[in-house]
C-alpha cells in the first residue's frame, strides 16, 4: 500500500501485477474502497493476466482523505484518478469501472482522455429510479444531518453507502479535515452535488450530459444491465452504448439476476455484491488485449 497527494488530499493506492505489464484501473462503486468484499479479488484476477493493476481509495472511501470539491462527487474521483496517474506516471490505461466507478471511469475518459487507450464499464446507473436512488443514499441523509448537527451530525449518521465515522476510523486526519471544512461548505458541496441526481432528459447518466459522452473516442466495451436489475437498467446500458460511437455491447458474463442474488448474498453474510464480477474477468481480457480500433460503427456482439 502506497500514498500520493492529489488537490491536497492524501489518496491511498496499490499496484498488483507484473511491473512491466498494461496498467489497469479498477473503480468499485458506492463509498466502498480498494479493500472492500470482491474489489481485491477482481484486481488480482487481472494481475494474473498479466497486467498492471491500480485499486484506490477514492476520496470518501477507504484510508483517503476526505475531499469535497468538484462538479458533482464522479468528477472529483475522475479528477483524483488523473492525478494519481500523472503522479506515478501511469499513464495511458486502460479504465474499468462498475457502478458508480462506471460513472467515475466514463467521467474519467471525458476530462482525460490523453489518459485512457481503453474503456469497460458495466452496471451503469441510469434513469429516474436508480439515478433518485443515489441522491438517497449519498446526499439527502447529509444534507438533512448536516442541517441539523452539523459536522458532529455527519460523523453520527448511519448511511447505506458508507459512514463518515468509519473513514475518521481509518484515517484519523478525516475529523480534522470535516471540521476544517466546516457545515456551510459541506452542505453547499452536497445541494451541488445533489444536482447530478436530478435526472434530466439530456443525461443518460447522472450529472453527465449526453453531448460528453458522445466525445469519447477510445475502444470502449459496455457491459448490459441485467433484466430485472433496476438500479443498474438495460435500458441505460443501450443508452451508453448508443452515445459512444464505436462501443460494443455485450451481454453480462453473468446471470441476469447477478445483483440482486449479490445482494442477497451480502445480506446473508454470505458473499460480496462485488462477487459476480469475477466472471467479467476472461471476457475483459480479451478486449485489453485486443489491436486498438476506435471510431468504427458501433456494433453489439452477442
Amino acid at each position: 500500500m502506497a500514498e500520493t497527494e492529489v488537490e491536497g488530499g492524501v489518496v491511498v493506492y496499490e499496484l498488483l501485477g507484473p511491473e512491466d505489464g498494461e496498467v489497469v484501473t479498477v473503480t468499485p462503486g458506492g463509498r466502498f474502497g480498494k479493500d472492500y468484499p470482491g474489489v481485491r479479488d477482481f484486481a488480482e484476477a487481472l494481475a494474473r493476466g498479466g497486467k498492471r493493476v491500480l485499486i484506490w481509495d477514492r476520496p470518501n472511501t477507504g484510508a483517503s482523505d476526505v475531499q469535497l470539491y468538484g462538479r458533482s462527487e464522479s468528477h472529483m474521483r475522475a479528477a483524483t484518478l488523473a492525478g494519481v496517474v500523472e503522479r506515478l506516471d501511469l499513464g495511458p490505461v486502460v479504465a474499468l469501472g462498475g457502478s458508480g466507478g462506471a460513472r467515475d471511469s466514463i467521467v474519467f475518459a471525458i476530462e482525460y482522455p490523453e489518459l485512457v487507450r481503453k474503456l469497460v464499464v458495466w452496471s451503469i446507473v441510469g434513469g429516474a429510479f436508480s439515478s433518485m436512488s443515489l441522491a438517497s443514499v449519498y446526499v439527502l441523509d447529509e444534507i438533512r444531518a448536516v442541517r441539523r448537527g452539523g459536522i458532529d451530525g455527519i460523523l453520527a449518521l448511519r448511511g447505506r453507502a458508507g459512514n463518515w465515522s468509519d473513514l475518521v476510523a481509518a484515517n484519523p486526519r478525516n475529523r480534522r479535515r470535516l471540521l476544517e471544512l466546516g457545515a456551510e461548505e459541506f452542505e453547499r458541496v452536497m445541494w451541488r452535488w445533489f444536482e447530478a441526481y436530478v435526472p434530466k432528459a439530456n443525461e443518460a447518466i447522472p450529472g453527465v450530459a449526453d453531448h460528453e459522452i458522445r466525445g469519447i473516442r477510445v475502444p470502449t466495451l459496455v457491459v448490459r444491465g441485467g433484466e430485472e436489475d433496476i438500479d443498474h437498467p438495460k435500458r441505460t446500458s443501450f443508452e451508453v452504448h448508443a452515445l459512444i460511437k464505436g462501443s460494443r455491447l455485450i451481454d453480462p458474463p453473468w446471470p441476469e439476476d447477478a445483483w440482486e442474488r449479490a445482494q442477497e448474498a451480502r445480506d446473508a453474510g454470505r458473499g460480496s455484491i462485488f462477487d459476480p464480477w469475477m466472471e467479467a474477468v476472461p471476457t475483459f481480457l480479451d478486449f485489453i488485449d485486443e489491436p486498438s480500433t476506435p471510431n468504427e460503427p458501433n456494433g453489439t456482439s452477442r
